[in-house]
């Protein structure tokens, strides 16, 4: 297979997966229990979830390791999983894609710890994304995904680590909020061309945004990364709308039909790659897909 940067450079537009949590929930994880360590207690449950975005048109699936770096999972006493955990998750997503031609991205998220702050020196955060990119690696991922980041500081380290460690392709993208005055920011203060400059510096193959943002203010977004960095490869994984809080619990109002109709807005933009977020399914996949997308 091509690298995913090849495919970029002729022109393709790919097409991603979409959330995982909520899939996970609907199997049976419950509240307080570590959703990574399914990988390796409910791998059938996890490979089910991944082969379904297969079958809904996802040129690219991840992997379910968001958290499963040293820092998060010493919450759960997991801290000496890191290893099987991560290499569980990208054999698993490997599996669902056997046989076709399906990009598996190791997915990796923040460590909740901060340098500025003096939680965590630069070179516990490097062995700690080394670790756990190197065992996505050893299972069979084709690139790693850095999401849902907030400081660019953390974010470089980071990629630092996963292109000194592995032959792997890096995409790295940021979770933006929307002020008063119309500009974004990550919840560091960084707006999308200082957190993406300091991405693309570190190394980055594909960068974009994350969460936190319907798919309309994702085009704002990519608008703003595409203007400032015009070369740059873009990936874009809304959520369905902002969450509204009903009967005690986030819902997500956007259906597929809604989400797909401003996929055109997107690439026009400069998005590369489009997939989902929070509140996302297989069928709202379908629907991006069938905006004619990834062929």
């Amino acid at each position: 297979m091509k690298k995913i940067t090849e495919l970029l450079r002729e022109g393709r537009i790919l097409v991603s997966d979409g959330a995982w949590g909520t899939f996970l929930y609907q199997k049976g994880l419950q509240a307080g229990e570590c959703p990574d360590e399914w990988c390796l207690t409910h791998a059938s449950e996890v490979e089910d979830i991944a082969r379904s975005y297969i079958l809904a048109g996802s040129d690219i699936i991840e992997t379910n390791s968001f958290g499963s770096n040293r820092y998060n999972l010493e919450h759960f006493g997991l801290q000496d999983k890191v290893k099987d955990i991560n290499k569980a998750a990208a054999q698993i997503s490997r599996r669902a894609a056997a046989g076709k031609d399906i990009y598996v991205i190791g997915s990796a998220g923040p460590t909740g710890k901060f340098l500025m702050m003096g939680d965590v020196t630069e070179n516990e955060l490097y062995d700690c994304y080394k670790e756990q990119v190197t065992a996505l690696a050893e299972g069979g991922a084709d690139a790693i995904c850095f999401e849902t980041m907030s400081d660019p500081d953390e974010a470089a380290v980071a990629i630092k680590a996963a292109k000194e460690n592995t032959d792997l392709e890096v995409i790295c993208t940021f979770t933006f909020d929307k002020s008063g005055d119309n500009t974004y920011h990550t919840l560091m203060g960084s707006t999308p061309t200082e957190a993406i400059g300091k991405a693309l510096e570190a190394g980055a193959d594909i960068i974009g945004s994350n969460c936190g943002n319907g798919v309309e203010r994702m085009i704002e977004i990519t608008e703003i990364i595409r203007h400032d960095y015009p070369e740059a490869f873009i990936l874009i994984h809304a959520n369905a709308g902002l969450p509204v809080f009903v009967d005690g619990k986030n819902t997500y109002p956007e259906t597929p039909e809604i989400m797909a109709s401003y996929v055109p807005k997107l690439i026009s933009a400069g998005a590369n790659i489009i997939g989902g977020c929070c509140g996302t399914t297989p069928e709202h996949i379908r629907a991006i897909k069938e905006r004619g997308l990834g062929v």
